[in-house]
């Protein structure tokens, strides 16, 4: 079971950190959503981070958990139009 959670917590990582990559704020500056936006991309790579340290201290567990959390700010901004995501792939469920 070790095994398991140590792919899947690397694996995650690299998704948080890919769909950081490619998620792009799309509502114009200045507006609300665009705030909007700014706070859920600060909450992902604030989580991403998390996330690492937690790996670091061999805390697999909330690791995993960080990587999941940080995604989730993305992939649910993503669907309520706060980024701008590749529709095709595996990154976003939009």
């Amino acid at each position: 079971m070790a095994a398991d959670i140590e792919e899947k917590t690397d694996r995650y990582e690299g998704l948080l950190a890919d769909a950081l990559d490619a998620a792009e704020i799309a509502p114009p500056e200045g507006t609300p959503m665009h705030d909007a936006a700014l706070d859920c991309e600060e909450m992902a790579s604030a989580y991403l981070e998390d996330g690492r340290h937690f790996r670091d201290d061999d805390d697999l567990v909330n690791a995993l958990a960080s990587f999941s959390y940080g995604h989730a700010w993305l992939d649910a901004g993503a669907r309520i139009g706060l980024f701008d995501v590749p529709t095709e792939g595996h990154l976003f469920t939009v």
